[in-house]
Formats: C-alpha cells, structure tokens, sequence
C-alpha cells in the first residue's frame, strides 16, 4: 500500500501556489523515504533520475523558504510554547561557515533553536533558528540575539500562551526583554541564580525531599521580579525550580506538563536524521531543517491518527511508538486511506487557524 497517497494534500495545505505545493511534496516525500535531510540521499528517493532531482532541490531551496511555511505549523490552541536548542555536530566540517565549537569547546558544530507546541506527547515545530559560536564572532553578536530574534518571530501569535523554556534560558537580558515585550514566561530557574528579597537579602534555594516551597515576588538578579516555586519529589534525583511572571502553581503545572521536546529531538535524530542535516550555507540549512520538520510534522500527524486505529487505548504498544515511528515502520492497517483522509482533515483545521495569523 503506497504511504504517501495523500501526502501532496498535506503539502498543498501549507503552499499557497499550486507549483511550490506540487514541488515541496516531491521533497518531502523523498525526505520521509530516504530518512535524510542530505540532497543526495533525497534525490535517489525522488522518482526520476538523481541528478536532476538534486538540481531540482537546489532550485527550490533558492526560490522558497519554507521556514515561513514552517509557521503555519502553530497550534493556536495549545496552552503554552516550548523552546528548546538541540547540538548539531558537524566534527568534518571545520571550514563550513556556520560550523563553530559548542560548549565543549573542542567539537564542530552548530546549534539548532526549535520553537514547538505540544501534540500527543510529543512536539509540533513551528520555527528553527541557528547560530554557532563562529557566527557570533563573526557578526558580533552574540546567543542572546538569536534567542530574541526566534521569540520575536512568534510574538504575534503567543498571545497569552507562556513560553516554556529550560535552565539555558536563565539570564537576566532574556527575563527583561521578556517582561518588556510582555510575553508570559516559565523557565527552569538555575540553582545557582541569584535571587534577592524585598529586603535586598540573597534568598537560599534549599529544598527538603519531598518539600514543595514558593517564593513570591522576589528579584531575579535584583533586577527582574519573578514568582518562583520549587519542588523535590520522589523520583527525581534534585529539586525542580522553576519562575515565572505567572502564578508559582499554575507556571509549576505547566512546567511539568511540558511533553519533553528531547522527544522530538530523537525522533529527528533517530529516524529522520537530523544530525545529518548539513549545506554549504547557513540559509539554506535553515530552509532544509524547516523542509525537515514540515516532513516530521506531517508523519506525525498521520501516525498519531494510526494509532487509535491500530493499537487499543491503554495497551502499552498504544504508548511504546511515536507517531513518526507508526508511519515510517509500522505495516499500514487495511483502512490506511480513510485513516490518512481524516488526519487530512484535522490537520487542514490547524492549518486553517494559523493563516489567520500568518
């Protein structure tokens, strides 16, 4: 049974022009075949011959971005959205321009930010942005510039959706752009900020196991005023802090609903190749990472409505596969094309609602 019947009326959802639309599900089907971001890889999987498929890509990529596309991938009803970067190491790539040192300072390599919403235990991406320490240096910038400008671009679609991000994301010059901008927040405190009282006195973060302790309105920094709450229970090896210009118990409830987006990273990792992902030029590795998650998104999409099909609610196979992993691996059951057109038509809703945005 051909998977991908359906998958040019996925595509056609998110392309307004019935050309792009008609090229991008050529790609996008190759990059679900091939299970690679790399040119070559999806060329040989495209129908006809390779090394027009290549120049076919190469053409597409100078002339669409998808990365705009990628944002109609935004749940406007999601509850909150997630952030969170991802390694990308590239150790052969010491002359490619964006490919700098990561945090160890010895490997080569890049990161990738990924904006997403929550979807079925997983993550739905809406945005990507890149930056390395080579590309620091050379603009003269720095981290924090990329962590505004991927935040920015989602702005208008946040309303009062908080941000929910980890520990990396604990400074100061991100807190106030955030209050400034007046965009909710709730971020893993680092154990080792320092946060004062109303008094000027540095508060001590220590926590019993088991305890469960709130800070309200105390100074980030002396500088920010965040509530904060703090929990340790059984099963985690150290306390979670968490803070936020939210309630301390609604910005914690969040917080640990946050589906752990590492998820998608391995999924994109494992069984889309993303640590594969590599072009000669930063813009048009954006725009094939943006091409990668539109592929990821739509296999998970599908997945996900095969799976109420195919494994009962409550049985642990219904929640052992990904919905990636459904669609790319799993024997598609007999009724795969009704399944396909009803996630077509739950997923021309979500794509319905972004528009109006967009």
């Amino acid at each position: 049974m051909n998977k991908f019947i359906h998958l040019w009326q996925f595509v056609q959802k998110l392309f307004d022009e019935p050309q792009k639309a008609g090229k991008a599900s050529r790609i996008i089907e190759g990059i679900l075949k091939a299970r690679s971001p790399r040119l070559s890889d999806i060329s040989r999987s495209m129908k006809g011959q390779a090394t027009a498929n290549y120049k076919s890509i190469q053409r597409f990529l100078e002339q669409v971005d998808p990365r705009e596309t990628l944002l109609r991938l935004f749940q406007n009803d999601a509850p909150f959205v997630i952030g969170d970067p991802t390694e990308i190491r590239r150790p052969q790539a010491e002359k490619t321009e964006y490919v700098g040192r990561l945090n160890d300072g010895q490997t080569l390599g890049y990161w990738l930010l990924f904006l997403a919403t929550p979807y079925h235990g997983r993550a739905l991406p809406c945005h990507c942005v890149s930056y390395s320490s080579k590309i620091i240096q050379t603009e003269a910038s720095s981290r924090n510039q990329y962590h505004f400008e991927a935040f920015a671009k989602i702005k208008a679609l946040l309303g009062e959706k908080p941000l929910v991000l980890d520990r990396e994301f604990s400074y100061l010059e991100l807190l106030e752009n955030l209050v400034h901008e007046e965009v909710h927040f709730v971020i893993r405190l680092n154990e080792a900020a320092y946060l004062y009282d109303h008094e000027g006195q540095r508060v001590n973060l220590s926590l019993a196991n088991g305890e469960t302790r709130i800070l309200n309105k105390v100074f980030y920094k002396g500088q920010v005023f965040v509530n904060v709450i703090g929990i340790w229970r059984e099963g985690f090896s150290k306390p979670v802090w968490v803070m936020t210009d939210l309630k301390a118990e609604e910005a914690l409830d969040i917080y640990l609903q946050r589906m752990k987006i590492e998820e998608c990273f391995r999924d994109l990792k494992s069984l889309l190749g993303l640590q594969k992902i590599m072009n000669k030029h930063r813009d048009q590795m954006e725009k094939m990472a943006a091409l990668l998650m539109i592929a990821y998104a739509i296999g998970l999409w599908l997945g996900e409505t095969l799976r109420t099909t195919m494994f009962p609610e409550h049985t642990l196979k219904h929640k052992l596969y990904s919905g990636l992993f459904i669609f790319l691996h799993l024997q598609p059951p007999p009724n795969f094309i009704q399944c396909s057109l009803q996630a077509l038509t739950s997923f021309s809703s979500l794509i319905f609602h972004v528009r109006t945005f967009v």
